[in-house]
């Protein structure tokens, strides 16, 4: 939770199903993170690149226009946004597998616990 005279730490959830995207937003809000979202990679990349950078991106892997393996790869390239860590949701049965081969901070598995999803999102954005 941010200090009053903090600004909130700000989250970007990178997440084609727009029911996931909804339910992830508000869990966050209510914890009191500022939340962006994106449809897609290329929707994510430029939203990183005209707005302040997120203390964390959630990223889908399976996505249209821009999956997650394409974003990771387009980020890591560029020197202002590839700082931020990642953290892959899926429910890809080898997702350890693949968030390690597209070099990400961390996975959560879908269906999502929120305790675990809370935890982890404190651990970079606390």
């Amino acid at each position: 939770m941010a200090l009053a005279n903090q600004p909130c730490p700000m989250i970007l959830v990178v997440e084609d199903d727009s029911a996931i995207r909804e339910v992830l937003t508000d869990v966050l809000e209510s914890e009191g993170y500022q939340v962006t979202n994106a449809a897609n990679g290329r929707e994510a990349i430029q939203l990183l690149r005209g707005s302040t950078l997120p203390c964390l991106i959630l990223l889908d892997l399976m996505m249209p226009v821009m999956n997650g393996w394409q974003f990771r790869d387009e980020q890591r390239q560029d020197p202002v946004l590839a700082p931020v860590p990642v953290v892959v949701i899926s429910a890809d049965s080898d997702l350890p597998t693949k968030a390690a081969a597209i070099h990400a901070n961390d996975f959560l598995k879908k269906p999502i616990q929120l305790d675990r999803l809370l935890d982890t999102v404190e651990q970079y954005c606390g």
